[in-house]
């Protein structure tokens, strides 16, 4: 696997691309970013969900559908086993089961030994953002140990709230629109396949060096690593998982949200963040601000 380590430059410290190998911006996409295009993860993701492929609680009156596919190595070709897809949606009511012990409408499971997965969900709705609509969704994060873990979301072809939407309405999620039809059974259901990227994790000291919670002019900032992700909370919310791109910085899903560190001589370090900001201020914009570490992870 290729490793990205510290180096040393003037009065800074720099995350740099390590002599394995680079990242490189073509222009349209980074190279060596999947073909299926990563979405925002939102505020609703909630860690640990419980290992299931029906999320249809009791007393659900949302109409069933099947989300079934492929996951495939790098090359598009090869499926990739044993990889773990979390997914999660709101309810039919627009609700997200962000605090029950019952994670409703929250699930995973790990592809078969083809790649293959399946998850037994009603049909989402849309739901009211601030002051605009969100199209239906379902959000998924997709975890393999030997390639670029991927946050993603699909949509779904007809939505008239797709065109309005930051996300949904993005160049990069043409492909993630999907169709809903009838399978051999009469059920309704939905097939989205997906190819992963190449993983070009930092080295564990890097991560030491940028973990941890940093003091904002409101509020706090934490940065954890999860697999090769920075996942990134705001106020204790999650918000974004964020992959390395060179330059000590981290892009999340659509190229929407970064964070570049700023690592000082005498140990100190500065996080500059950029996010676009439709869940707190109810429009989307682009906000940015600043905020120095205050409590660090690890050794």
């Amino acid at each position: 696997m290729k490793r990205r380590a510290f180096v040393t430059t003037t009065a800074l410290t720099a995350l740099s691309v390590s002599a394995f190998g680079g990242i490189n911006w073509n222009g349209k996409r980074f190279e060596g970013d999947s073909v299926t295009t990563t979405d925002i993860l939102g505020p609703y993701y909630r860690p640990g969900s419980p290992m299931r492929s029906l999320l249809i609680p009791k007393g659900s009156t949302g109409e069933p559908m099947n989300l079934i596919g492929t996951v495939f190595q790098k090359d598009g070709k090869t499926p990739l086993s044993d990889v773990l897809i979390e997914a999660w949606q709101c309810d039919e009511n627009e609700v997200y089961d962000n605090s029950s012990d019952d994670y409703q409408f929250r699930g995973a499971v790990k592809t078969d030994s083809a790649g293959k997965y399946e998850f037994k969900t009603i049909v989402p709705v849309p739901y009211k953002d601030g002051g605009d609509w969100r199209p239906a969704h379902i959000h998924l994060r997709i975890s393999s140990q030997d390639h670029q873990d991927l946050i993603t979301q699909i949509y779904f072809k007809g939505d008239p709230h797709i065109a309005g939407d930051g996300s949904a309405g993005a160049p990069l999620s043409v492909n993630r629109i999907l169709e809903i039809k009838k399978n051999a059974s009469n059920e309704k259901e939905v097939k989205f396949d997906v190819v992963m990227g190449q993983s070009f994790p930092l080295d564990e000291m890097s991560y030491k060096k940028i973990t941890g919670l940093y003091q904002l002019e409101k509020g706090m900032a934490e940065f954890n690593k999860e697999d090769d992700l920075l996942i990134m909370k705001i106020n204790g919310q999650y918000m974004e998982g964020m992959t390395y791109k060179g330059d000590n910085s981290f892009v999340g899903g659509l190229n929407f949200n970064r964070v570049k560190f700023e690592i000082l001589a005498d140990g100190s370090v500065k996080a500059k963040i950029i996010m676009w900001d439709g869940w707190t201020t109810g429009v989307d914009t682009k906000v940015e601000f600043e905020g120095t570490k205050v409590l660090k992870y690890g050794a």
